[in-house]
């Protein structure tokens, strides 16, 4: 006879109305899987997750406010013992690496059948990680990328105590690239990018991108394009 398993209670976070109505409902036909609350934004969740306590967190990545990289983080920091299961819409998500380190236990696509969905929140309530397939190649790729880095450190040669990555991230300001796409480009967290540069403005006493280009131009660490 086989052992019972224990009825696992989840909370669904997703910005989307139409996901997670769709993800809601499955999840109530699934077997041992409760859902105790959704959420629309990463804010939220962090707060329904303190109300109800459930066993998994099913998170998605994208969302407005505080997105699911941070949300998780929070939840970590709070409870280290929180068990979240990233979900996101493409494989090659550049915040899967954000949400591993901030603490997620799992990582799926949302095109992922019901049956995986179950038994990856039954594996991460269990204490497992779960990493779907479809995304496994990309995180390799990334920490292969990272791990080629040298260890973030504050270089002398650097102004006002930059660290190598802050630096970087402001010449890449300079250049003209957005937070999301410095994200893309660094394969990190829209967050972690804002985090960077609120650092990097604080050390430089910077108020805004405009004076973040002339400091990078004035300092060395980007060079003024040429006219003509």
């Amino acid at each position: 006879m086989s052992e019972q398993r224990s009825t696992v209670r989840v909370l669904l976070a997703d910005d989307q109305r139409l996901v997670r109505e769709s993800l809601a409902t499955m999840l109530g036909l699934l077997d041992g899987i409760e859902l105790v609350g959704t959420a629309s934004n990463g804010e939220e969740a962090v707060d329904l997750v303190l109300e109800r306590h459930p066993d998994v967190v099913l998170m998605d990545l994208r969302m407005p406010r505080v997105d699911g990289v941070e949300a998780t983080r929070r939840l970590r920091e709070n409870d280290a013992n929180v068990r979240v299961l990233a979900l996101t819409t493409f494989a090659d998500d550049a915040s899967v690496l954000g949400a591993l380190r901030a603490g997620a236990r799992g990582y799926l696509t949302k095109d992922s059948s019901a049956e995986d969905i179950q038994s990856a929140i039954f594996s991460v309530a269990a204490g497992q990680a779960i990493l779907d397939p479809a995304v496994q190649h990309h995180v390799v790729a990334a920490l292969a990328a990272d791990e080629a880095q040298p260890a973030e450190s504050t270089d002398p040669e650097l102004p006002d105590g930059l660290t190598p990555r802050e630096a970087e991230i402001l010449t890449l300001i300079a250049d003209g690239l957005t937070n999301n796409e410095i994200a893309e480009r660094l394969v990190i967290s829209p967050t972690t990018v804002k985090s960077h540069i609120n650092h990097l403005f604080a050390k430089a006493r910077l108020r805004d991108r405009v004076q973040a280009v002339t400091y990078a131009y004035r300092t060395g660490l980007a060079t003024p394009p040429r006219d003509g």
